[in-house]
């Protein structure tokens, strides 16, 4: 999984970014590009069109809806998107906040953007049970001319019990 997040877990608001953090963009595109990139509906009408070098697979529980554009799949449920996606292959789960809840039990690394303030949001990420995940990498990243808000990337990874 990979999000963006205030310190509150804030997502968004109205279908829209919380913040503007280029930095962020750029690190997002550099991840999910060439791969497999799951969302539901609402954050795919979000994107003012499809990202480029990545297969959209959307969820949408409107067994009607349908995307007419290139590399992009509706599916009716987490699962079937999931099926899309073989074993070894990388896929990136991108929002929204009721996916990223449906994902989390399958999920196995969260590249997170912990935006260093808290905002007023209508969609939130998960609370991460830090039982369950690993810090094992973290680089902060403070305010500047190009961005409003001090942030920190952190990777996590699944703690896997061996017993």
């Amino acid at each position: 999984m990979i999000a963006a997040l205030g310190e509150n877990n804030s997502l968004g608001k109205n279908n829209d970014l919380l913040w503007h953090l280029p930095d962020d963009f750029r690190r997002f595109k550099q991840f999910t590009s060439g791969h497999k990139i799951i969302m539901g509906r609402k954050t795919f009408q979000s994107f003012p069109k499809p990202l480029s070098n990545r297969t959209h697979i959307v969820i949408s529980r409107d067994p009607n809806y349908q995307i007419n554009l290139p590399l992009c799949v509706v599916v009716n449920s987490l699962e079937d998107a999931l099926d899309l996606v073989s074993e070894d292959e990388l896929s990136f789960i991108i929002g929204g906040g009721e996916i990223y809840k449906l994902a989390m039990p399958y999920a196995d690394i969260l590249e997170l953007t912990r935006v260093h303030e808290s905002f007023e949001a209508d969609t939130f990420f998960p609370t991460v049970d830090l039982k369950q995940w690993e810090l094992i990498k973290e680089e902060y990243h403070p305010k500047d001319d190009r961005h409003a808000y001090d942030f920190s990337y952190r990777t996590y990874i699944r703690v896997r019990n061996n017993k």
